[in-house]
């Protein structure tokens, strides 16, 4: 049997590579690291890049071990699973990846203007319903610039037809620049070796999604600071499944 929910979150509240601030603290909680995780926790001078909605962590831990000479931080509020990656990290050694528990709604609360390099969004839920909780809007692209560096690199890997489609076309709308984008990751032969090696990092719930016959689609833009961001209004057919061990859809067939 897994370890329970309290003990999780109490390991957590201990372990020196998180760092706990939901929607309940962030307010009257003051995070002196803004602008300071380098010298403050890292101890080095190299790019931060981060992975939001990091789940359990499996694709923060696989690039930090890929990468020692850059610096990792995942993002997600369910620090149950958050437990896994920040576990393993400390089991592992590795002092270039951290944890961060709050809501991605409050990510610029966190860091300041050019701290960030890179930010990976991996197998986002898609929020078909609603925009604005979309991982890949305007409205959290907007967030981002908040404190990436201009023109840094937005990463997006997903099994979602409907987020790939929608990410596509707001790049596209608003003029971004587009580096890579493929539609069958794990079968498209034009991907350099390096990138395979970096995209080849499975988490536990895309190893579900490719056991089910789903695409694993990838993008890679930069998002410039400069550019006025808006939303294209383009109506996209629904994913017609539910993420993993969710419920059925209704019987709306496209989305904004």
């Amino acid at each position: 049997m897994g370890k329970g929910k309290l003990a999780k979150f109490a390991d957590m509240a201990r372990y020196e590579n998180v760092f706990e601030y939901p929607y309940s603290v962030v307010e009257n909680v003051p995070f002196e690291m803004k602008g300071h995780w380098r010298d403050m926790y890292f101890h080095n001078s190299n790019p931060i890049v981060l992975e939001l909605g990091c789940g359990r962590g499996e694709y923060a831990v696989g690039l930090a071990r890929l990468f020692p000479d850059v610096n990792f931080i995942g993002v997600d509020i369910k620090g149950a699973r958050m437990w896994s990656g920040a576990t393993q990290a400390l089991a592992e050694g590795l002092k270039n990846v951290a944890f961060l528990r709050t809501n991605i709604e409050l990510i610029d609360r966190f860091f300041a203007d050019g701290e960030v390099q890179e930010i990976w969004l991996t197998f986002s839920d898609p929020q078909m319903k609603n925009v604005r909780k979309r991982l890949t809007s305007t409205y959290f692209m907007e967030r981002y610039r908040r404190f990436l560096v201009d023109g840094g690199i937005i990463h997006v890997k997903t099994d979602s037809n409907f987020l790939f489609t929608y990410t596509s076309i707001m790049v596209e709308h608003n003029h971004l620049p587009l580096v890579f984008s493929t539609e069958d990751l794990y079968h498209d032969t034009s991907i350099d070796d390096e990138t395979r090696r970096i995209l080849s990092i499975r988490t536990y719930y895309e190893s579900q999604w490719i056991e089910r016959g789903l695409n694993i689609r990838y993008m890679k833009f930069r998002l410039p600071k400069a550019v006025q961001l808006t939303e294209s209004g383009v109506e996209i057919p629904v994913d017609d499944y539910r993420s993993y061990k969710r419920s059925g859809r209704s019987g709306v067939t496209a989305r904004k």
